[in-house]
């Protein structure tokens, strides 16, 4: 199971479709079973619909960790997520 970010310098947008330019930029690639990968994009653009979150990197934190250390948390399964909801709404506590 993999998760994964773009990580770049924002060089720019649009804002009718949220279409962005990334330079130096690279795909951080997390695995539960081992650390951090990072892949070279360099010059990126990244369609509007493809983008979920866009936010500020502390670069200075960032360059301190140990990414080659770090591995992803498993997400919880979909039924144990919702399951004490569905026990209260059911009366079942």
């Amino acid at each position: 199971m993999t998760g994964r970010n773009i990580v770049g310098v924002l060089k720019g947008f649009d804002l009718q479709a949220t279409n962005i330019i990334l330079d130096e930029s690279h795909k951080r690639v997390y695995s539960t079973k081992e650390g951090v990968q990072q892949l070279v994009l360099d010059l990126y653009i990244i369609r509007g619909d493809n983008i979920s979150i866009v936010g500020e990197l502390d670069k200075e934190l960032d360059e301190s960790l140990e990414l080659s250390k770090l591995r992803a948390h498993r997400p919880r399964a979909h039924y144990d997520t919702y399951k004490p909801l569905d026990q209260k709404i059911n009366g079942r506590e």
